[in-house]
């Protein structure tokens, strides 16, 4: 048995797609497919109801014409794994494998859909240029998102190189850390290369999305992970740090030192979708805290006994996190509410329960006016 484990792992790792992470359990998923006379394929890029995939005779152009489901999160996406047909004009993807991450947001439109940016992934590196002013409130955020696909986030703190002071890029370093708990903060400079070993040790042999918003360095660092300038790179403006959108659409790279990176536009919105248990992941301090409270259901607001006010009163939980916390629960709430006819239910129910002990707070304050 041991022998025939061995000889599966040797397969797998001489098969023409390990490169793009082929391995034992994508093989077995395929195995009915390969049955069909199927090819299997990566997805490097998707636009127009077309997509590039990689197969183990190279890369061809194939259709999604047969994969047009109504959940918008099935739709073929780049990091997907398929079966696409062995030959013919046009070509087609067949069949999606089983997903086993999703980096997932909500879509700008007012419309109660997700939007899937990424498939298969290990690792979210969320870039965050340090030539403007941190955005703690937007790296929670992003971070909730990244805990959620189930892929382990990672913040890279860009263009470390415009802050000289070693002290100085400590105590931004250590403010981020304090955001990410259990997650690793990296500081670098893809201009001077300093700390881009780091995290190509960190990525190698798995599959990564970058993500930020338009100007955090992404392309650039991209280009530092490759190893040479494959994506377009433009500069930012002075006033405000922002840069114009120089990848256009995701596409997934081989890197150099093994494993890939799906790079993705910059991102102007980052909408929670689905991501209660990602925001609990963010404020773990939070969520440890709150099994203290003498209500299990404790909202946090005025109820006595709550271990969340005391920690706020006492400095040790800082305001500014709480109010985080709050606002991203409110948020994913609403989310949740526009699929899930019961929540809706229960989100109203608890609003009438509120108006009413509001009113009679009101009218018990008149009472002793009186």
């Amino acid at each position: 048995m041991s022998f025939s484990l061995a000889s599966s792992e040797a397969s797998s790792a001489a098969h023409p797609l390990a490169p793009y992470g082929w391995d034992e359990g994508w093989e077995a998923e395929f195995t009915p497919y390969a049955a069909q006379g199927l090819l299997p394929g990566r997805v490097l890029r998707v636009d127009r109801g077309q997509c590039d995939v990689v197969t183990p005779g190279g890369t061809v152009r194939a259709d999604t014409e047969f994969v047009v489901p109504r959940d918008p999160l099935k739709v073929v996406c780049t990091g997907d794994w398929v079966a696409v047909d062995p030959g013919g004009d046009p070509r087609y993807v067949r069949t999606l494998l089983p997903r086993r991450t999703a980096f997932v947001r909500s879509t700008s439109s007012q419309r109660s859909e997700g939007q899937i940016l990424a498939a298969n992934v290990e690792h979210a590196i969320i870039a965050v240029s340090l030539a403007v002013e941190l955005d703690l409130g937007r790296i929670e955020r992003f971070l909730a998102l990244a805990w959620e696909s189930g892929a382990q986030p990672l913040v890279v703190l860009t263009k470390a190189d415009l802050v000289p002071d070693p002290t100085g890029l400590s105590y931004l370093v250590d403010d981020v850390e304090t955001t990410a708990p259990g997650v690793r903060v990296l500081a670098l400079s893809a201009n001077t290369g300093e700390g881009v070993d780091v995290l190509s040790a960190v990525v190698s042999g798995s599959t990564s999305v970058l993500l930020g918003v338009s100007g955090a360095g992404k392309s650039t660092l991209a280009n530092a992970l490759l190893g040479e300038d494959v994506m377009e790179v433009r500069a930012t403006r002075d006033v405000d740090g922002k840069g114009r959108h120089t990848t256009t659409t995701r596409n997934l790279l081989v890197l150099p030192g093994g494993g890939v990176l799906i790079d993705t536009p910059g991102l102007r919105g980052v909408g929670l979708w689905d991501a209660g248990q990602g925001v609990g992941q963010v404020f773990a301090e939070i969520e440890e805290l709150a099994e203290g409270c003498r209500f299990h259901d404790c909202a946090h607001g005025s109820e006595p006994g709550c271990a969340v006010l005391a920690a706020l009163a006492d400095g040790s939980l800082p305001e500014r996190r709480l109010e985080s916390y709050r606002k991203l629960l409110r948020e994913n709430q609403r989310i949740v509410a526009k699929t899930d006819a019961r929540l809706r239910a229960e989100i109203r129910r608890d609003w009438r329960l509120k108006g009413a002990e509001g009113r009679a707070a009101m009218e018990a304050k008149r009472g002793r006016i009186r």
